[in-house]
């Protein structure tokens, strides 16, 4: 061993020897961590040392540089054993302060879950992801072309009167389906196209089956050839997936602007009266009048269509009477969920 390395050994170890002396004397954190700072800090006393490396041989490099890892390794270790030590003390003082008694048992918080709105849309899409179709997202607030007017309906249309729908100024209005969400995404994409669209809608209307505000999901699929069969082969699959393969379905020819032919789908549900049937969704496929809105060539694209009301779904699922109970926060009912 070189004549420099003996050097640097001593000088090493007598300051190894000095900093766990005053690691262990410190009487505070603030004392620990300036201790720290006066080894490993940019001019600490072990950072000067380090600084010396270059006049050494390369032959002692290696060794001065084992030598150093170890004693800076002895000093951080003893450091960390100081702080855990603050740490302590300063828990027990904190423990003392409270006078609490860690021993009792804690208080039992009960822990929040999701909506039942939330969970049927949720399983909703699940379903729905299984055959390919993406949800997308759209404003509340809507103005009449994506509304009504790309959607094929005309200014008799009732949906337009003051009694059913939430006017706002400037021409806006609160969206009375979520169906403008697929003229925005067919504005945007070119076919094929396969979306789900949930969310809030508002209408003007308030009764047990019915609320001012409630929740949709719309579903949309364009491309070539697409058929009547794949829309009742569709939403008879969805269906039987959601409410059990002993529910009975129903279609009904009806109408609406923006699709041609259309349907509604019934689900049969039982009361204290008998069974009896419930509307829970609209469908059909898509009015060419809605492809022109949306600059798509009708001669080269079908699409079908069909909008289901999510309170609805849950009501029939979870027999559930009346609707206002989704939003009266009853912390009963909704820990049924």
């Amino acid at each position: 061993m070189s004549e420099q390395i003996i050097i640097f050994e001593n000088h090493l170890n007598t300051l190894k020897t000095q900093t766990l002396n005053n690691i262990k004397n410190a009487n505070n954190p603030e004392e620990l961590d300036s201790i720290r700072i006066s080894i490993f800090g940019k001019k600490g006393q072990l950072t000067e040392v380090l600084k010396k490396v270059g006049n050494l041989s390369a032959e002692d490099r290696p060794k001065f540089g084992k030598l150093t890892n170890v004693i800076k390794q002895d000093i951080k270790s003893c450091m960390d054993d100081k702080h855990q030590y603050f740490e302590r003390k300063q828990l027990e003082a904190s423990l003392n302060l409270k006078k609490e008694d860690i021993t009792l048992p804690t208080y039992f918080k009960s822990l929040g879950n999701q909506h039942v709105i939330s969970q049927v849309i949720s399983d909703i899409t699940d379903i729905f992801s299984r055959l390919g179709f993406c949800v997308k997202e759209g404003p509340e607030i809507e103005n009449d072309f994506y509304n009504f007017e790309a959607l094929n309906i005309p200014d008799d249309h009732p949906a337009k009167d003051m009694h059913d729908t939430f006017y706002l100024s400037d021409g806006y209005l609160l969206r009375t389906h979520t169906s403008p969400v697929q003229i925005r995404t067919m504005l945007k994409e070119k076919p094929p196209i396969r979306i789900l669209a949930p969310g809030k809608v508002y209408r003007c209307d308030a009764d047990t089956s019915h609320s001012p505000i409630f929740h949709q999901i719309e579903g949309l699929l364009v491309d070539q050839h697409v058929t009547f069969s794949e829309l009742k082969g569709i939403l008879t699959f969805f269906l039987k997936e959601f409410f059990g393969n002993d529910k009975k379905i129903r279609f009904r020819p009806s109408y609406f602007p923006f699709t041609e032919p259309s349907t509604e789908v019934d689900v049969e549900f039982h009361t204290k009266k008998g069974p009896q049937w419930l509307e829970i969704l609209g469908a059909g496929m898509v009015n060419r009048n809605v492809f022109r809105s949306v600059n798509y060539d009708p001669s080269k694209f079908t699409g079908l269509a069909f909008g289901l009301g999510i309170e609805r779904m849950a009501m029939i699922k979870y027999n559930i009477p009346d609707i206002r109970i989704f939003y009266e926060n009853d912390c009963r009912f909704l820990n049924q969920f």
